[in-house]
């Protein structure tokens, strides 16, 4: 017992040094599994405690910046869950036709898998040239590979199929060129995106979005924290504004659950309404 209260406080101290000499804020993230990555952390580096990796991250930057990338969770994939892109080309693509211009915000966007998914799915609906991507992430690792649209080769085949699964239209590979082990995805479909770092636990809402996708990620925060994150996205939403969540997230138990209708049972995508 003595040591788990130990344990616990040498993680507070950790975090809020992080915190406060750095800016990141981790300390509203759920603590059993930021417990595990930390010390994925300590064993990675070859240190012993969590007071060791304290020094090593507040007096080396290089440190903080591997420690950032394993403490951010970095598991995504080209249309993850084909059936939520189905139901997307389905049930609010043609509320998307409406407008003029189209803002989307891929909140935690990791290495950028799922904007370039859609970034796909919008040019084969004539969509994508009047749509605005805004991909953000508070990794800035992550986000200079996001920018590349380069992903290993041997991942295009469980790409594929969940491209088709998605409703896909065309074949895959037109998207990207092979070159050694690495597919590179084609130039046009940057064109509209933007990355940039932004914090959801301490930045706040910067532009109104008809489309906000935040998958997987609401997960790994406390109660606090997402309902931080709620009013974020509430705020930053037009009328009418569609919400992506993933599997295992929910409106449920939120400050805004009926702000919102979900389109489709068990898709968590939601339509703002209030």
């Amino acid at each position: 017992m003595l040591r788990e209260q130990l344990e616990d406080i040498e993680i507070k101290l950790l975090l809020e040094g992080i915190y406060r000499y750095y800016g990141f804020d981790f300390r509203n993230y759920a603590l059993a599994s930021l417990k595990r990555r930390i010390w994925n952390v300590i064993q990675t580096e070859g240190l012993t405690s969590i007071s060791g990796l304290q020094e090593k991250v507040l007096h080396h930057p290089e440190y903080m910046e591997r420690f950032l990338y394993a403490l951010s969770v970095n598991v995504t994939t080209m249309f993850r869950d084909p059936s939520f892109f189905l139901t997307f080309r389905k049930k609010v693509v043609p509320f998307l036709r409406t407008y003029p211009f189209i803002r989307i915000w891929h909140a935690g966007c990791s290495t950028g898998e799922e904007v370039y998914s859609m970034a796909i799915l919008l040019h084969e609906e004539g969509l994508y040239h009047r749509c605005r991507l805004y991909a953000t992430d508070i990794n800035d690792m992550v986000l200079r590979k996001a920018k590349t649209g380069i992903y290993p080769l041997n991942l295009m085949q469980g790409y594929t199929q969940n491209y088709l699964q998605a409703g896909g239209k065309k074949s895959f590979s037109e998207y990207y060129t092979a070159a050694y082990n690495n597919a590179i995805f084609s130039s046009y479909l940057k064109e509209n995106m933007i990355f940039s770092q932004h914090n959801l636990a301490t930045d706040n809402s910067f532009n109104e979005f008809h489309i906000i996708l935040c998958r997987n990620v609401l997960i790994y925060f406390n109660q606090s924290l997402q309902h931080r994150v709620h009013n974020l996205f509430y705020e930053s939403h037009v009328k009418f504004g569609i919400l992506g969540l993933g599997r295992q997230e929910t409106l449920k138990f939120t400050p805004h659950e009926q702000d919102y209708e979900e389109l489709e049972g068990g898709e968590k995508l939601y339509r703002r309404i209030r």
